[in-house]
């Protein structure tokens, strides 16, 4: 892969964590995988909104979903993304 080719996947991955929205989703799923409708509730968004978060990150690879009846459970591919989260908020200040 030559070199442009690789930092514009970077760029797309930065630009899928790029939303307060998605990085408090991937935050609510390092730990253990979550259902969909139970992100919904911690989002405070509708299904949809939540829904079309979660596909720009399975997009960029960040996230990986399984089916469950009618339910999709989504679990965090890269835990690793965390730690520039980390990095960022000791640049901007203390998470709430």
């Amino acid at each position: 892969m030559d070199i442009e080719k690789l930092y514009s996947k970077e760029a797309g991955i930065l630009k899928a964590m790029a939303h307060p929205t998605r990085l408090f989703i991937l935050n609510a799923i390092k730990k253990k995988e979550v259902c969909v409708c139970k992100l919904t509730e911690m989002v405070g968004d509708d299904i949809s909104t939540v829904s079309k978060h979660l596909l720009v990150l399975k997009n960029a690879g960040l996230v990986a979903s399984r089916r469950e009846g009618n339910w999709l459970f989504y679990s965090l591919q890269c835990p690793c993304v965390l730690d520039f989260s980390a990095c960022l908020s000791a640049l901007g200040g203390k998470r709430v």
